[in-house]
Parts: C-alpha cells; sequence; structure tokens
C-alpha cells in the first residue's frame, strides 16, 4: 500500500500519534472479506481516511494531543460513531492524526508530541488544531481526513497547507443522522473541548469530493444551487492586518465568484468586533469544566486559559452569551440579503516554526470566531486553486443547516475554475 509509505513523513515524523502499517495492511485484507460482492460495495471502499485522536478507535487510546491523556486513558472498548462510519462506509482508518494539545490551539504546536510540520515546507507550521488531519492529506497517507473545527481548528490548517476544508454545521454534529440512526450524533465517542462550538469536519484536496464524502458519512444531502448566488464579503476596514498575499488571494478569488455568476456586495462587520473575546470566554470556561482537577498537566498557555475559564462566575458569562446572541441575530439579517458570506480564513499565510506565534492565536481567531459563534458550516477554499500563494485560502460560509448548499456551491465553483484553467 502506497500510501502507508508516506505516513509521518514531515520532517518532525508525527503526522500520526498512532500508527501502524501492519494494521492498516489488516485493514486493507479484511475489506475483501467484509465487501466481497463487488458490486455491492460501499462507496469509499479502500480510501484512506484519516482520524483525528480525540475519536475513540476501538483498542487503541485517545490522547487529545497529551501525554497526560495518553497514560490516563485506557485503549477505547468501542468505537466513536465516527469510526464506525469509516468502517461502515468501506474507508481505511489510516491512522490516529496529532493535534494542537486537547484541541485548544489553532498553531499546530505541542510540547509533547512534537510540532506538527508541513510535509512539503519543513519552515512552516501546518495550523491547528487539527494539524495532523492536514499534513496527512498533504503529505499523500490519507486522501481525506476527519478533523474537527471549534474555533478554526479545521479551516485555518485547510489554507495554510493549500487544501480544502469544511466544517460542518454546529446542529450536524449532534444530530441523529439518516444512517445509522445515532440519537449522541456525529461527536458520540469523541472528546469535547467547548461543546457550545466543537464541530466535525474534514480536510481534502480537492473540493469537489467533499459533498459525495460529506454525503456518506455525515448525511448530508445532495443539493443544487440557485442561478444567481448573492454573496457577501468582508470589506476593508475588516481586513486592516492582512498579509499582502492574502488580500490578493481573497480579491482573485471574489473575481472567480463573480465570473461564475455570482452576485457579490461588501457587508458591514461592525457587528463583529470582539467575537473572539466572547468566543474566548466561554470556550475557556467550557474546556476548563471538562479538564478540572488536570490544568497543570498541560503547557503553560492552556493551563492559563484554563484557570481563567474556571475563574469566569456566571454574572462574567452572562454578558458575553447575551453579545454572541447579538452577534449570532446580525448573522442571521446577513443571510436575509446573501445566500453565502466570504472572508478570508486568516490574516497570515505562513506560521514560521521557528518564529514566536503567542500573538497569533488573537489575530486569527478574529477571522475564525464570526462563524464559529454562529454554528455555521463553512468551506476553506485554497488560494493555491487559482493561482495564488501557498497558505492564503478564504471560508465561505452559509446559514446553519445548508450544509448541502455551501458543499454544492463550492463544488461547483471548483468546477468553474478548472474549467477556466483548462
Amino acid at each position: 500500500m502506497t500510501s502507508a509509505l508516506c505516513a509521518n513523513g514531515n520532517a518532525s515524523h508525527n503526522t500520526y500519534i498512532h500508527f501502524d502499517e501492519r494494521e492498516l495492511l489488516e485493514q486493507a485484507e479484511s475489506l475483501g472479506h467484509r465487501f466481497a460482492v463487488h458490486a455491492s460495495r460501499p462507496p469509499l471502499f479502500g480510501v484512506p481516511i484519516s482520524l483525528k485522536d480525540c475519536f475513540d478507535l476501538a483498542g487503541t487510546v485517545t490522547t487529545c494531543g497529551t501525554k497526560f491523556y495518553a497514560e490516563q486513558h485506557a485503549a477505547a472498548a468501542s468505537d466513536s460513531v465516527m469510526a464506525a462510519r469509516l468502517q461502515g462506509s468501506g474507508a481505511l482508518i489510516s491512522g490516529k492524526t496529532h493535534l494542537h494539545p486537547l484541541a485548544y490551539g489553532i498553531t499546530g504546536q505541542n510540547p509533547d508530541y512534537g510540532d506538527c510540520l508541513q510535509p512539503r515546507d519543513a519552515s512552516l507550521l501546518t495550523g491547528g488544531s487539527s494539524s495532523g488531519a492536514a499534513a496527512s492529506v498533504q503529505e499523500g497517507s490519507a486522501l481525506a481526513a476527519i478533523g474537527t473545527d471549534t474555533g478554526g481548528s479545521i479551516r485555518v490548517p485547510a489554507a495554510l497547507c493549500g487544501l480544502t476544508g469544511y466544517r460542518a454545521s454546529h446542529g450536524l454534529a449532534y444530530a441523529a443522522g439518516p444512517w445509522p440512526p445515532v440519537p449522541e450524533g456525529l461527536w458520540a465517542g469523541a472528546a469535547h473541548l467547548a461543546p457550545s462550538f466543537d464541530t466535525v469536519g474534514l480536510l481534502l484536496r480537492d473540493a469537489r469530493d467533499a459533498a459525495p464524502i460529506a454525503h456518506v458519512l455525515f448525511g448530508v444531502p445532495f443539493a443544487s444551487i440557485p442561478k444567481e448566488v448573492r454573496i457577501g464579503y468582508v470589506g476593508a476596514s475588516f481586513l486592516h492586518d492582512c498579509d499582502a498575499d492574502v488580500l490578493s488571494a481573497f480579491a482573485g478569488w471574489r473575481e472567480r465568484m463573480a465570473r461564475a455568476g455570482g452576485l457579490l456586495a461588501k457587508i458591514d462587520t461592525a457587528p463583529w468586533v470582539g467575537t473572539q473575546e466572547i468566543f474566548a470566554g466561554i470556550q475557556a470556561h467550557e474546556a476548563a469544566a471538562l479538564h478540572r482537577g488536570h490544568y497543570d498537566e498541560f503547557e503553560p498557555a492552556i493551563t492559563q486559559r484554563l484557570r481563567w475559564g474556571a475563574s469566569l462566575t456566571e454574572a462574567e458569562l452572562a454578558p458575553l452569551r447575551e453579545r454572541r446572541a447579538e452577534v449570532n441575530a446580525g448573522i442571521a439579517d446577513l443571510f436575509q440579503a446573501f445566500d453565502f458570506l466570504v472572508l478570508p480564513c486568516a490574516p497570515v499565510s505562513r506560521l514560521v516554526a521557528a518564529e514566536d506565534q503567542g500573538s497569533t492565536r488573537a489575530r486569527i481567531l478574529r477571522y475564525t470566531t464570526p462563524f464559529s459563534l454562529a454554528g455555521l458550516p463553512a468551506v476553506a477554499l485554497p488560494g493555491e486553486m487559482i493561482g495564488a500563494p501557498l497558505g492564503t485560502g478564504i471560508q465561505i460560509a452559509a446559514p446553519q443547516g445548508n450544509d448541502a448548499a455551501l458543499l454544492a456551491y463550492a463544488g461547483a465553483l471548483a468546477h468553474a475554475v478548472v474549467d477556466e484553467q483548462a
């Protein structure tokens, strides 16, 4: 199996926290027996897909990216819903991937398992928290990856690594779903960071593959898109801290959208001021409750956030929740005028591994948290698709629950770009 040969192919050799080539070969050999009738083989038969190491996989320890939980947790007795769906669809689970500790970070740095470097450029971090997920697709050991997105954990590594990313609607992660019916939703058997924002998603190379894979694994139906797509985009006042290459790529994508028939208009983002502060407080409070008693087991930055979250009182959280409701109401109003909203995934295109990224988190979260607060589905499209530099990317969001229309539009837009370049 050629995909196994390039696993952990980045310079830090840590795409996967758990990877066993023998297990992968056994999986592959068993597929032919489990699905012996060729005509009835499931749609993802033999497709290698990696699994973020916050989902249980029977017989493996779920580390959540920390040595502490690697030692505290026993091997999972059963599969998470996500692992079960992968196996039921005929996919090969290539391994359990690296992540920022507790999925609580945007850079992919990890003091326990090493910082996750991009396979195609060892000077650059992948971004996080779905760091190994992005690396597995970039290195070719997986054709797609299961990740999670709380505050940008799929969208940011997708953009930085030149990939497509799909963040599912928040509600979709907890819906019973059409196959198999699961009352707890897709998150059953997975470790949370902040349940108010946590959702599942995919990283992959080609946006045209997102809808078929999401249909199989998440139960998202197929949809068509309107002939005239109304798109709202952020203006210069929001983009004041964007790197020049990100701005150029964003302009290029808007041009492609317009050529594909999109009707674009600028939106007012003044109500989005402070979304990262709203998000950070609620997230920290929820994460602190999940990891209570263990705060000092993690890196200092995470320990500090957990202690801060634990210190927040209901009186302090109430105004954050009220502000979140106001932001969400404003976003809902925007969707009365627009089918989709678009902005860059991040203001930066490179996270250099040798540089201090201490101030990067807050800078990036300003771009990702508006959609996280509202629980919106979003697709990240790489700048490289339109000839922009590696690391640039846009995120397109739809109203919560409109995953099918969003994936249809992203696929159609990718088709249009490919046809234009042919």
